[in-house]
């Protein structure tokens, strides 16, 4: 039988090219699949160097107005307050008003017995006579003596010698009697009156008590305060001074009365800051015509404050405390770290007032994370930003 032309074997060229085509089918799978792993390869690279680079919040400082007001601990003290002191010294003969009593100016508080005084006035009152009598003898010898020597019975020194003996006689007089007006000035503090209209807050006296001169670094008889006007001192720390002027109106609290405030008026300021503290003493002035208020009390002093520029505040979480010092983290335009050193003006708790060293238009870390160096590049959380140049100014992956 003659051979079946379909069961003649394939031809060399048509097998040549069935290899070809499988060779380069083989070629393509091959080079998707190295190309596939390539890119999966970068992806995850790019995956691990973004989870590398830390993801941070950021905000601008905030600029609204926190709290209009600073509370401030104070001292309430009488407006006038004078010690009594004896004077002159002897022994208590009576005193008159104790204490919580109302006083005017000149009222008898006591009556002091002196007799060592009273016998120096009698002494001194004797010197003055005698004085005076030795004047009088001298003055009359002057005047026998000037008609003697116009007879020429004596001589011109003797003459000058009566005269110099006069003028001697009459500067003993003027010396007795000033003794004696002396004498007489102190006897009158054997009266002990009130100097100023006020309230008796101390007595440490008694009938028949031992009182010397000047008080001899004892306690005094009596303690006379004006609390119809009360002084109330507080130091206000110094980024705060400019705010508080003479004439700033005040409300000052006792715990004594818990729902009730007290209108205060700044009335001096010491106009110096004291190093060690970093505040300036200032005086304020309460009106205390109902007698509420009790000096020598606690009181709290809530100062209001005016601005005429809110100040910035950042959360407390923002601060960094190390051996910069208190720095806050900021990121710039290529969302890279950079530390501003600040400085505090009131902390707030959850809220840091900043006195100095940020602006408004800073991004601060709101939160920074630990390890953090100048320069760092950060991302920003929830902020599409293309990727910032690393500082050897190869592109970012």
């Amino acid at each position: 039988m003659p051979p079946d032309p379909a069961a003649a074997p394939p031809s060399r060229a048509r097998l040549w090219l069935f290899g070809l085509v499988v060779a380069v089918g083989a070629g393509f799978v091959v080079t998707t699949g190295i190309l596939s792993r390539e890119r999966n390869d970068q992806r995850v690279r790019e995956w691990t160097e973004a989870q590398a680079i830390p993801v941070v919040a950021v905000a601008p400082p905030g600029t609204r107005k926190l709290t209009p007001f600073i509370n401030l601990p104070g001292r309430l003290e009488a407006y006038s307050r004078a010690p009594i002191l004896a004077r002159v010294s002897g022994y208590v003969k009576a005193w008159h008003v104790d204490i919580g009593a109302p006083v005017k100016a000149g009222q008898l508080l006591a009556e002091i017995e002196a007799p060592e005084l009273d016998q120096q006035i009698l002494q001194a009152r004797a010197d003055l006579l005698s004085a005076q009598a030795s004047a009088r003898l001298a003055e009359t010898t002057l005047r026998r003596r000037q008609v003697l020597a116009d007879t020429n019975v004596i001589s011109q020194q003797n003459l000058d010698e009566r005269s110099a003996d006069l003028g001697s006689k009459q500067a003993a007089v003027k010396a007795s009697q000033a003794n004696v007006d002396r004498l007489l000035a102190l006897a009158a503090f054997k009266r002990v009156t009130a100097p100023f209209d006020g309230t008796v807050t101390a007595r440490d006296t008694d009938i028949g008590a031992l009182i010397a001169a000047g008080g001899s670094g004892g306690a005094p008889m009596f303690v006379v305060s004006d609390l119809r006007r009360l002084r109330v001192y507080v130091n206000i720390p110094q980024s705060f001074v400019p705010l508080v002027g003479i004439g700033t109106k005040t409300a000052i609290s006792v715990p004594e009365y818990p729902n009730r405030t007290f209108p205060a008026l700044v009335e001096a300021s010491s106009r110096v800051v004291d190093a060690a503290s970093g505040t300036t003493r200032m005086q304020l002035l309460v009106d205390n015509a109902d007698g509420a208020l009790l000096a020598g009390a606690y009181a709290n002093i809530r100062i209001d404050l005016t601005r005429e520029n809110q100040p910035l505040h950042v959360p407390a979480s923002a601060l960094i405390v190390g051996q910069g010092g208190l720095r806050v983290a900021t990121i710039d335009a290529e969302a890279r770290v950079r530390f501003q050193k600040i400085t505090i003006a009131r902390d707030l708790g959850q809220e840091i007032e900043i006195a100095s060293g940020l602006k408004a238009d800073d991004q601060v870390i709101i939160t920074p994370p630990d390890g953090l160096s100048e320069g760092d590049q950060v991302r920003v959380a929830g902020r599409a930003t293309a990727q910032a140049k690393p500082a050897d100014g190869k592109a970012a992956r």
